[in-house]
Protein backbone atom coordinates (compact mmCIF):
# COMPACT_ATOMS: atom_id res chain seq x y z
CA UNK A 1 0.00 0.00 0.00
CA UNK A 2 2.76 1.96 0.70
CA UNK A 3 3.91 1.60 -2.42
CA UNK A 4 1.29 2.60 -4.07
CA UNK A 5 0.69 5.98 -2.68
CA UNK A 6 4.31 6.82 -2.95
CA UNK A 7 3.29 5.39 -6.79
CA UNK A 8 0.76 7.64 -6.77
CA UNK A 9 2.02 10.27 -5.15
CA UNK A 10 5.14 9.98 -7.85
CA UNK A 11 2.68 9.56 -10.73
CA UNK A 12 0.83 12.23 -9.37
CA UNK A 13 3.96 14.71 -9.35
CA UNK A 14 5.04 13.76 -13.12
CA UNK A 15 1.70 14.43 -13.89
CA UNK A 16 1.87 17.92 -13.05
CA UNK A 17 5.33 18.54 -14.21
CA UNK A 18 3.76 17.43 -17.46
CA UNK A 19 1.08 19.96 -17.10
CA UNK A 20 3.40 22.53 -16.29
CA UNK A 21 5.54 21.67 -18.88
CA UNK A 22 2.53 21.71 -21.73
CA UNK A 23 1.39 25.32 -19.79
CA UNK A 24 5.53 26.70 -19.81
CA UNK A 25 5.47 25.28 -23.87
CA UNK A 26 1.91 27.21 -24.40
CA UNK A 27 3.62 30.21 -23.12
CA UNK A 28 6.05 30.58 -25.52
CA UNK A 29 3.17 30.23 -28.37
CA UNK A 30 0.96 32.81 -26.76
CA UNK A 31 4.04 34.95 -26.25
CA UNK A 32 5.29 35.18 -30.40
CA UNK A 33 1.58 35.67 -31.10
CA UNK A 34 1.12 38.99 -28.59
CA UNK A 35 4.48 40.44 -29.95
CA UNK A 36 2.90 39.60 -33.62
CA UNK A 37 -0.16 41.44 -32.81
CA UNK A 38 1.92 44.31 -30.98
CA UNK A 39 4.04 44.71 -33.90
CA UNK A 40 1.00 44.41 -36.77
CA UNK A 41 -1.27 47.62 -34.58
CA UNK A 42 2.34 49.30 -34.08
CA UNK A 43 2.80 49.63 -38.24
CA UNK A 44 -0.76 50.28 -38.25
CA UNK A 45 -0.32 53.20 -35.70
CA UNK A 46 2.86 54.24 -37.77
CA UNK A 47 1.00 54.00 -41.06
CA UNK A 48 -2.06 56.16 -39.37
CA UNK A 49 0.56 58.94 -38.19
CA UNK A 50 1.64 59.27 -41.16
CA UNK A 51 -1.34 59.63 -42.93
CA UNK A 52 -2.03 62.36 -40.33
CA UNK A 53 0.40 64.71 -40.76
CA UNK A 54 0.46 63.82 -44.70
CA UNK A 55 -3.24 65.05 -43.90
CA UNK A 56 -2.14 68.00 -41.97
CA UNK A 57 0.57 69.03 -44.73
CA UNK A 58 -2.18 68.94 -47.71
CA UNK A 59 -4.54 71.12 -45.51
CA UNK A 60 -1.78 73.73 -45.14
CA UNK A 61 -0.70 73.76 -48.54
CA UNK A 62 -4.77 73.75 -49.78
CA UNK A 63 -5.16 77.16 -47.34
CA UNK A 64 -1.83 78.63 -48.72
CA UNK A 65 -3.65 77.88 -52.41
CA UNK A 66 -6.71 79.36 -51.26
CA UNK A 67 -5.15 82.44 -49.77
CA UNK A 68 -3.28 82.97 -53.47
CA UNK A 69 -5.88 82.81 -55.24
CA UNK A 70 -8.01 85.19 -53.26
CA UNK A 71 -5.31 87.78 -53.28
CA UNK A 72 -5.14 87.26 -57.17
CA UNK A 73 -9.14 87.41 -57.38
CA UNK A 74 -8.53 90.82 -55.23
CA UNK A 75 -5.90 91.96 -57.68
CA UNK A 76 -6.76 90.69 -61.09
CA UNK A 77 -10.75 90.85 -60.90
CA UNK A 78 -11.83 93.81 -62.79
CA UNK A 79 -9.40 92.14 -65.78
CA UNK A 80 -12.48 91.40 -67.93
CA UNK A 81 -14.45 94.60 -67.41
CA UNK A 82 -11.12 96.77 -67.70
CA UNK A 83 -10.20 94.82 -71.00
CA UNK A 84 -13.61 95.28 -71.99
CA UNK A 85 -13.04 99.26 -71.61
CA UNK A 86 -9.85 99.60 -73.12
CA UNK A 87 -10.97 99.46 -76.63
CA UNK A 88 -12.97 103.02 -75.73
CA UNK A 89 -9.41 104.45 -74.36
CA UNK A 90 -8.02 104.00 -78.04
CA UNK A 91 -11.04 105.51 -79.76
CA UNK A 92 -11.26 108.60 -77.51
CA UNK A 93 -7.29 108.48 -78.39
CA UNK A 94 -8.00 108.85 -82.13
CA UNK A 95 -10.74 111.09 -81.80
CA UNK A 96 -8.54 113.62 -79.69
CA UNK A 97 -5.78 112.88 -82.47
CA UNK A 98 -8.25 114.35 -85.46
CA UNK A 99 -9.09 117.56 -85.37
CA UNK A 100 -11.24 118.79 -88.10
CA UNK A 101 -12.41 121.91 -86.59
CA UNK A 102 -16.08 120.83 -86.68
CA UNK A 103 -17.53 121.08 -82.88
CA UNK A 104 -20.40 118.55 -84.39
CA UNK A 105 -18.68 116.15 -85.49
CA UNK A 106 -16.36 115.73 -82.51
CA UNK A 107 -19.46 116.23 -80.15
CA UNK A 108 -21.43 113.26 -82.44
CA UNK A 109 -17.86 110.84 -82.30
CA UNK A 110 -18.19 111.85 -78.28
CA UNK A 111 -21.84 110.38 -77.82
CA UNK A 112 -21.34 107.22 -79.73
CA UNK A 113 -18.20 106.15 -77.76
CA UNK A 114 -20.48 107.33 -75.23
CA UNK A 115 -23.40 104.17 -76.03
CA UNK A 116 -20.27 101.69 -76.73
CA UNK A 117 -19.17 102.56 -73.07
CA UNK A 118 -22.86 101.90 -71.68
CA UNK A 119 -23.47 99.03 -73.85
CA UNK A 120 -20.18 97.48 -72.07
CA UNK A 121 -21.40 98.62 -69.11
CA UNK A 122 -24.51 96.84 -69.11
CA UNK A 123 -22.77 93.45 -70.56
CA UNK A 124 -20.77 93.74 -66.99
CA UNK A 125 -24.03 94.28 -64.81
CA UNK A 126 -24.08 97.86 -64.74
CA UNK A 127 -27.40 99.94 -65.79
CA UNK A 128 -28.07 103.68 -65.64
CA UNK A 129 -30.81 104.58 -63.18
CA UNK A 130 -34.45 105.93 -65.06
CA UNK A 131 -34.87 109.88 -63.37
CA UNK A 132 -37.22 111.75 -66.09
CA UNK A 133 -40.75 112.33 -65.71
CA UNK A 134 -40.42 109.44 -62.42
CA UNK A 135 -41.85 110.70 -58.65
CA UNK A 136 -38.25 111.24 -56.03
CA UNK A 137 -37.28 107.79 -54.68
CA UNK A 138 -35.04 108.26 -51.89
CA UNK A 139 -34.04 104.62 -52.75
CA UNK A 140 -31.90 105.80 -56.11
CA UNK A 141 -32.06 109.04 -55.75
CA UNK A 142 -30.60 112.10 -54.19
CA UNK A 143 -32.08 115.65 -53.87
CA UNK A 144 -29.36 118.29 -54.11
CA UNK A 145 -32.02 120.54 -54.41
CA UNK A 146 -35.45 121.79 -54.74
CA UNK A 147 -37.62 123.90 -56.34
CA UNK A 148 -41.48 125.54 -57.28
CA UNK A 149 -42.74 124.13 -61.17
CA UNK A 150 -45.95 124.85 -62.17
CA UNK A 151 -44.85 122.14 -65.29
CA UNK A 152 -44.46 119.28 -62.79
CA UNK A 153 -46.35 117.53 -59.95
CA UNK A 154 -45.14 117.72 -56.26
CA UNK A 155 -42.23 115.59 -55.65
CA UNK A 156 -41.44 114.86 -59.15
CA UNK A 157 -38.20 115.00 -60.16
CA UNK A 158 -37.18 118.03 -62.09
CA UNK A 159 -33.85 117.76 -63.93
CA UNK A 160 -30.70 115.29 -62.83
CA UNK A 161 -27.66 116.89 -62.33
CA UNK A 162 -25.55 113.46 -62.10
CA UNK A 163 -26.50 110.32 -63.44
CA UNK A 164 -26.79 107.38 -60.83
CA UNK A 165 -25.82 103.64 -61.94
CA UNK A 166 -26.77 100.10 -60.69
CA UNK A 167 -24.68 97.35 -60.75
CA UNK A 168 -26.66 93.50 -61.00
CA UNK A 169 -29.59 95.80 -59.24
CA UNK A 170 -27.78 97.14 -55.92
CA UNK A 171 -27.43 100.45 -56.08
CA UNK A 172 -23.88 101.36 -57.01
CA UNK A 173 -24.33 105.80 -57.01
CA UNK A 174 -27.21 107.56 -56.67
CA UNK A 175 -29.00 109.64 -59.15
CA UNK A 176 -28.22 113.72 -58.23
CA UNK A 177 -31.55 115.74 -58.61
CA UNK A 178 -33.44 118.60 -58.18
CA UNK A 179 -37.09 117.56 -57.00
CA UNK A 180 -40.44 119.94 -57.91
CA UNK A 181 -41.93 120.97 -54.27
CA UNK A 182 -45.52 122.65 -54.27
CA UNK A 183 -46.42 125.32 -52.16
CA UNK A 184 -49.02 125.19 -50.36
CA UNK A 185 -51.59 127.87 -52.29
CA UNK A 186 -54.11 127.68 -49.51
CA UNK A 187 -52.01 129.58 -47.36
CA UNK A 188 -50.62 131.70 -49.30
CA UNK A 189 -54.23 132.83 -50.18
CA UNK A 190 -54.60 133.06 -46.37
CA UNK A 191 -51.51 134.86 -45.91
CA UNK A 192 -52.59 137.01 -48.92
CA UNK A 193 -56.17 138.01 -47.69
CA UNK A 194 -54.93 138.93 -44.10
CA UNK A 195 -52.62 141.18 -45.86
CA UNK A 196 -55.64 142.57 -47.68
CA UNK A 197 -57.80 143.06 -44.31
CA UNK A 198 -54.81 145.37 -43.08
Amino acid sequence: MKFKKEHANKHGQSGEHHADKVVSEDHPQENVDINKKLEEKEKEAAANYDKYLRAVAELDNYRKRAAREKADIVKYGNEDIIKDILPFMDSLDRALEHDTGDVQAFKDGVALIQEQLLSCLKKHGVERIETAGLNFDPNFHEALMQMESDQHEDNKIVSEMERGYLLNGRLLRPSKVCVCKKINKENDVCENNEDIGE
